[in-house]
């Protein structure tokens, strides 16, 4: 029993008490505002001593409730056999031709179309959409629609 408690850390113990050391032994030091950033009169530097915590309280509120309701949904075109490769350039031109026949077939606005524009603007270059436009409107576009 004396060999239990006269034995040594081992070095896992021995460096996790050296962490734990440093960041006993780290010490914050205070920010000092620069001139720049001084406030010009008392007033401004304790501004919420004067008001009531209460309406900080629903501003932070509101604030979460923005937050929680700005739900963005981030999607991308999902993986299509006809394109296995990593390059996807054929893809990108395909799905963009797929949308324009889909509009041309169902018209300008329809919701089944939508899933097609999303695919090809998240797969296409932004200059190749911005080219192939022009092409369509001077009826140069290589690509059958």
């Amino acid at each position: 029993m004396a060999e239990v408690e006269n034995k040594a850390p081992s070095l896992a113990e021995k460096y996790s008490l050296q962490e734990i050391e440093k960041q006993l032994l780290q010490v914050e030091s205070p920010v000092k505002p620069t001139e720049d950033e001084k406030p010009a009169a008392a007033e401004e530097a304790f501004p919420a001593e004067e008001s009531n915590g209460a309406p900080e309280h629903e501003d932070l509120i509101g604030q979460e409730a923005s937050e929680e309701t700005l739900n963005i949904k981030l999607e991308t075109a999902p993986a299509d056999f006809r394109f296995p490769t990593t390059n996807q350039s054929r893809h990108c031109f395909t799905r963009y031709i797929e949308y324009h026949r889909c509009i041309a077939a169902k018209g300008e606005g329809a919701l089944e179309c939508e899933k097609f524009a999303k695919y090809y603007r998240s797969l296409c270059p932004g200059e190749w959409v911005d080219r192939w436009n022009e092409q369509r409107e001077n009826g140069t576009f290589p690509g059958p629609l």
